[in-house]
């Protein structure tokens, strides 16, 4: 995968912001970035997540009680931080603030728990071209650019059943090529979820599954790329 920016983003959804934005801008101290209307109906509060985006979006509607995704927890390394530090949002999505460099985290890491390692071993190795890492205790690593994610089994079955849900519920690559990552995506086994499409003149973007139906948003940004123009090549 070609990456446009060399760390990942991560998002949730809530129907009730203001709590989150407190707590991420004053417990954690990330620093505000700017509100993004995205649909009628929908907000999304932007966070600088040190390179990386918190996407915390608000929904009017009600979100529907879905089974959790695999990303459970976002791990954050700070200067000065001596011991490991878990925390939670007021909505239980959990965050810890760690040493830097522990496990090789710079500036963000995730964790996800999957069904099958091997099966996502093969996923972010195939269909999303990630390094594989050190191991780090029971989980397998992998590197997208300077984000570590951290997978590893578990023993509760789990099948992330969508993308507005509570928790923790999406991964955004920037990318160079949408069409080209989106079809590299599918040919190694990843679901569609959404067609590539452009959103005015900001963004195309295309989401896509991981075995266990956890959604990863690819993300063609015009303010990284330099253009929307569509150059799919054969994969």
């Amino acid at each position: 995968m070609n990456l446009a920016k060399s760390r990942i983003d991560i998002g949730l959804y809530t129907n009730n912001a203001q709590p989150l934005l407190e707590f991420w801008r004053n417990e954690i101290q990330l620093p505000f970035d700017h509100l993004l209307p995205v649909r009628k109906g929908q907000k999304q509060h932007r966070f600088d997540l040190l390179g990386s985006v918190l996407k915390i979006n608000e929904l009017a509607a009600p979100i529907l009680e879905r089974p959790p995704s695999g990303y459970c927890e976002l791990l954050i390394a700070r200067k000065g931080v001596v011991e490991t530090r878990p925390l939670a949002d007021p909505e239980g999505n959990l965050v810890k603030l760690v040493t830097v460099g522990m496990h090789g985290i710079a500036r963000i890491g995730i964790r996800i728990e999957v069904n099958n390692v091997e099966a996502h071993r093969r996923f972010y190795i195939d269909a999303l071209g990630l390094p594989e890492g050190p191991t780090a205790g029971r989980a397998a690593t992998f590197l997208a650019g300077d984000t570590v994610l951290f997978v590893e089994h578990s023993p509760k079955l789990r099948s992330c059943s969508g993308l507005e849900g509570k928790g923790w519920r999406y991964i955004t690559f920037q990318v160079f090529e949408v069409d080209r990552e989106h079809e590299c995506v599918l040919q190694h086994g990843g679901r569609e979820l959404l067609a590539p499409v452009t959103l005015g003149t900001t963004a195309r973007i295309s989401l896509v599954s991981d075995p266990d139906g956890n959604v990863i948003e690819l993300s063609q940004r015009a303010s990284l790329t330099g253009s929307l123009e569509v150059k799919c090549r054969p994969v």
